[in-house]
């Protein structure tokens, strides 16, 4: 018997689990490429946290310094998603995406802070006595202050430079 008698016509079994078709390649290697093109957007700080190679990252570094909406960015770019091709494209996601939720954490908490804001210049004092159940340790005086002055502020159509001091305030409270 010999070697060929093994691989019979029409049984291309061992080939099935290698073989991906050309849409899925093209789509892969799309992925990959879109994947890329969000890595010149992070700051320094962030692609310092990103594993990758260096050539990679030099090619990300010029990306950064390339003028938006350019062909070379664009040519910068297509180069980026070929060397993804060589890289661990899902460390590279897991990076990113843990920039992503700690970006969203960030922006919750910032919209509870406006809400919080909106809540004291335009409710009355059961609205500051909830404020101060979550944040005890806060100035009753100072926040006053500041609520009445916004209000005031609001009530003469004056810019709004009491309402950024209060928003301040309260973010110096939460720590961001």
């Amino acid at each position: 018997m010999s070697q060929n008698d093994d691989f019979l016509p029409g049984d291309d079994h061992e080939f099935d689990e290698e073989w991906i078709s050309k849409t899925r390649r093209k789509r892969e290697m799309e992925e990959l490429q879109a994947l890329g093109a969000r890595l010149p957007e992070l700051n320094k700080e962030q692609l310092s946290k990103v594993p990758m190679s260096d050539v990679l990252r030099a090619a990300v570094e010029e990306a950064q310094r390339l003028q938006p909406r350019s062909e070379a960015i664009r040519r910068q770019l297509q180069y980026i998603g070929r060397l993804m091709r060589a890289e661990d494209a899902d460390e590279i996601q897991t990076a990113i995406d843990r920039f992503e939720a700690g970006k969203q954490a960030h922006l919750q908490v910032f919209h509870k802070l406006e809400r919080w804001r909106d809540r004291l210049i335009l409710g009355d004092n059961t609205d500051l006595e909830a404020y101060l159940e979550e944040d005890s340790g806060a100035d009753i005086q100072h926040l006053r202050q500041l609520i009445r002055n916004a209000k005031k502020e609001a009530s003469l159509d004056k810019p709004p430079t009491t309402s950024r001091k209060l928003f301040k305030y309260l973010r110096e409270r939460a720590g961001v």
